[in-house]
């Protein structure tokens, strides 16, 4: 079955709603008093939720939630001018939304209440755990966001005012209903469903991550190593399923899985979502992304640094040639291969935020073509985008394993061993090299040497060198998906964003102005050196021409403002608005601030 989610989401759509449904029932069209009948309806129901939980590159120009574009907020991406900010202040309107929850409930009460006799019981508690995978999705993404938040099970009443105006859940609550609709699915949802579902192995990806976030929440902002370990062993189980379906691999090369038309049969990608031009499911992320759009963002420097030489060393301690050379096409023979994989191979000022342009999503022939003076082509510009887009991929899911086992080590489980590093980084690193990139003479990284871990000099000493490593390993896996912010979060690091601590942040790619850009050489260009020192260009000074070279930094960057360990702002969740705080109060509740957010 082809699922294109926009479509398939139409034809359902009809079958739920945040509000009442009419009181004379359309006897033509599903509704929620005629759908429950068949097993295909219920497949119809639940298909309409793909779109809202994953949406990929988006649709059209809307970008929300997208790789790339939704994720330009982290200590990976420097912008032109003013930083991107934490919010600082209550908002009038920002709330969380439950109108995925209530779909997702009403879904799983008519299974239970209305198909009794229609489907067998396998059939029965595949589409439960369909349906409670899916709440335990959204609900992680809420507690992500807000810590408590009121929790429902069941589709609740308009009349019901108690229940609509309920205090928020304390967190653990809601999650320990996440655990076990988890693990209900875990246990219930069918190995093969068909192509473009969820089955039991995907739903065990998600599970991987989602359980080794809170497992990570719990341990190092909670302070509880009892429930951290509740959820690390269980991101362990979920990766081992995973592991243990012999359904997918590492063995295609990086760059293709972020580029391809039709990702179908793709080992390395377990779940992504197609477009196709055919059905006008289309979208706009590499219309912004094509060489030839300008762009006023890209890496910082502190992300250039921290890519691993290819023999496995940091660039302070490495024997390979020219490893302190940060010169883009250095960097390119030297580092880790997915640097060549996600990056432009010289200097472009089109990327006013750092002069490194972002090709990872970019197909290697419309980038040579732009690079050689052509244009991307109307594929790749507008809303005309058609490669699919990863949503799960295989390597995220074994670099949860192994994460989760090394925090389980922490508390008090058994050590990483070199196989593990050599099932899930040691098998990533060994993946196949495109040949363009060899012919770069771009080369894998050496395998990771559990007893000779990289001594890195910026190294935060609060986290153990294998930890550290596999963080490494997961920033440079994962960059510009969705993981960079949601990870800060979840090992209790957004300090790492403060601009202050760590002006690298301010910076962009290395560039040699006099040799490689010297058209531009002018006013607003200045560089950091590798010793941290700015040189700003004066027109006034004949030798300041010589001295830019270094990573690119715009002379009129500005600080991220204070956010951490500030009174009244707490960076890792988000504030309800006054709004909603004072609908509450109008119908005689209370509604509680965030913590660390003022009530009034």
């Amino acid at each position: 079955m082809k699922i294109i989610y926009s479509i398939v989401a139409a034809a359902a759509l009809t079958l739920t709603s945040c509000s009442d449904f009419l009181d004379r029932p359309i006897l033509t069209k599903p509704n929620d008093e005629n759908a429950w009948t068949t097993e295909e309806n219920v497949r119809l129901y639940a298909n309409h939720f793909y779109s809202d939980l994953f949406p990929g590159y988006g649709q059209g120009f809307n970008t929300d939630g997208a790789s790339l574009a939704g994720y330009t907020f982290s200590d990976d991406v420097v912008w032109q001018g003013n930083q991107s900010n934490f919010t600082r202040a209550v908002p009038v309107s920002q709330i969380w939304s439950y109108s995925t929850v209530r779909s997702i409930n009403i879904m799983i009460d008519r299974i239970q209440n209305r198909m009794t006799g229609i489907m067998d019981e396998a059939a029965t508690n595949h589409w439960l755990g369909v349906g409670r995978f899916f709440r335990a999705y959204r609900y992680w993404e809420l507690v992500y966001a807000y810590g408590d938040v009121p929790y429902y099970d069941r589709p609740v009443a308009d009349t019901e005012l108690d229940e609509l105006y309920k205090k928020r859940t304390p967190r653990n609550e809601v999650m320990d209903k996440v655990f076990e609709d988890m693990e209900f699915a875990l246990a219930n949802v069918r190995v093969n469903d068909g192509p473009q579902v969820v089955n039991q192995a995907i739903v065990a990806g998600f599970i991987s991550r989602i359980a080794l976030a809170e497992g990570g929440w719990q341990k190092y902002y909670y302070k509880n190593n009892d429930r951290a370990k509740k959820f690390f062993e269980l991101a362990v189980k979920a990766g081992d399923v995973v592991r243990a379906s012999g359904r997918y691999d590492i063995v295609t090369d990086y760059r293709s899985q972020f580029t391809s038309e039709n990702l179908a049969g793709v080992k390395d990608v377990m779940f992504y979502r197609q477009y196709d031009a055919a059905m006008a499911v289309k979208h706009s992320i590499l219309s912004i992304h094509n060489m030839s759009e300008n762009v006023t963002y890209g890496p910082t420097a502190d992300l250039v640094k921290s890519y691993i030489c290819n023999d496995g060393q940091v660039w302070q301690n490495s024997d390979v040639e020219a490893a302190t050379d940060f010169t883009t096409a250095e960097l390119v023979k030297t580092r880790d291969s997915r640097f060549e994989a996600s990056f432009h191979d010289k200097p472009n000022s089109r990327n006013r935020g750092s002069f490194l342009y972002i090709t990872k999503f970019l197909p290697r022939d419309v980038e040579a073509r732009v690079s050689a003076g052509g244009t991307p082509g109307t594929d790749f510009m507008g809303a005309n985008n058609t490669t699919d887009a990863p949503i799960l991929r295989y390597a995220e899911v074994l670099l949860n394993w192994v994460e989760a086992k090394a925090e389980l080590a922490t508390l008090g489980g058994a050590a990483v061993s070199q196989t593990d590093i050599d099932n899930s980084i040691n098998k990533i690193r060994a993946r196949p090299l495109a040949k363009a990139a060899v012919d770069k003479g771009v080369e894998k990284t050496a395998a990771l040497n559990i007893g000779a871990l990289p001594v890195d000099p910026e190294r935060d000493i609060t986290v153990s060198p294998l930890l550290w490593e596999i963080r490494r390993e997961r920033r440079m896996e994962m960059i510009f998906e969705y993981s960079r912010l949601a990870d800060l979060k979840r090992w209790s690091k957004l300090q790492y964003m403060d601009t202050e601590r760590n002006p690298d942040l301010l910076a962009g790619g290395w560039v040699n102005f006099p040799k490689e850009l010297p058209g531009d050489i002018k006013t607003g260009v200045s560089v950091m050196k590798l010793n941290g020192q700015i040189e700003v260009y004066n027109p006034t000074d004949p030798d300041s021409q010589a001295k830019m070279v270094g990573f690119y930094r715009y002379a009129e960057n500005k600080d991220r403002l204070p956010f951490y360990n500030q009174p009244n702002i707490n960076p890792y969740l988000s504030p309800v608005g006054r709004t909603q705080i004072n609908d509450y109060e109008a119908m005689g509740y209370v509604l509680d601030q965030t913590q660390g957010w003022p009530q009034n």
